[in-house]
């Protein structure tokens, strides 16, 4: 079921679409991430330990277990895997050859907390958040934790880790993405049930911050929290939420809900032209058929 508070929502999907269980049998999915040559969906499953992949030719196929536990993935401009391990508390990169390259570990010499969302600017320098759900038994492993704060990081062309916002900024900082023309970058904070925006300096670092949106749930993982979060090829942000997935048009007017059987963690386009909408809830992968595609990212383009 569709919820519509704005028209401008008919214009981004079906109000009569069928939303599809494509995989189901997981402990709890996360991470998605379509290949644009290959034309597959990877995905965590992050208690089972796992990071799997969908096709609609193929049966689900067990990638790497086990996977430290790895929550958010993306590629670069080279296709190369860019994964957020939970059990490592480490940003790492995949090369297609096959090598491994730890990106980011430790910050002013203490380890990170669990790297948790990701996503890639043009120029391939990577952000990414680092709450501490990877140091909690069901979705890592329980240990102290080294940083006495909840960041948002960037690591930049030349591999040099920075840190993009205040220390005591969020409390669990999630979900990341950047508008179309990455003037924007935004970051949602879990238990605060809050969407912030930035502007994004030549540089890449952010400042000007402003409040977004506000009451995306209880800040409870029972009663749903602001989680996963893409942008559109308009600049729609969209959102998991209470119920679903929230979109927000770009001046922060909630548009509608896209009701999801499951508890939903995180979302991403793909198919061979960008519209279909995959959103990892709890057991199970989903998909949509959207009006409206991405916004483009450089891995896109490959």
């Amino acid at each position: 079921m569709i919820k519509v508070f704005s028209n401008q929502m008919r214009d981004l999907v079906d109000t009569e679409v069928q939303i599809q269980r494509v995989a189901s049998g997981f402990e709890f999915t996360e991470g998605p991430i379509w290949h644009p040559r290959d034309h597959h969906l990877l995905f965590s499953d992050i208690p089972g330990n796992s990071r799997l992949q969908y096709s609609s030719s193929e049966a689900i196929r067990v990638i790497r277990k086990p996977s430290s536990k790895c929550n958010g993935m993306t590629y670069n401009s080279d296709l190369n895997l860019l994964v957020c391990e939970h059990l490592s508390a480490s940003v790492v990169l995949e090369g297609e050859d096959g090598r491994r390259e730890v990106l980011a570990t430790h910050f002013e010499g203490k380890q990170l907390n669990s790297p948790n969302d990701i996503c890639c600017r043009s120029d391939d320098s990577i952000y990414f958040s680092d709450p501490t759900y990877g140091r909690l038994p069901w979705s890592g492993e329980e240990r102290p934790q080294d940083l006495d704060f909840q960041g948002v990081f960037r690591v930049s062309a030349n591999r040099e880790l920075e840190l993009l916002v205040d220390k005591n900024c969020y409390q669990q900082p999630n979900g990341l993405c950047f508008s179309p023309d990455e003037s924007l970058f935004y970051i949602n904070d879990s238990p605060r049930a809050l969407i912030d925006v930035y502007k994004v300096a030549p540089d890449g670092s952010l400042y000007d911050k402003k409040a977004f949106a506000r009451n995306i749930g209880d800040g409870t993982f029972e009663g749903g929290v602001p989680d996963g979060m893409k942008c559109d090829e308009n600049g729609n942000i969209w959102v998991t939420g209470p119920g679903g997935l929230w979109i927000f048009n770009p001046k922060g007017e909630q548009l509608g809900i896209i009701e999801i059987p499951e508890h939903t963690a995180n979302l991403h386009w793909g198919g061979s032209d960008w519209h279909t909408l995959f959103v990892t809830a709890s057991t199970s992968v989903y998909s949509l058929t959207t009006k409206v595609g991405p916004h483009i990212e450089s891995f896109m383009r490959t």
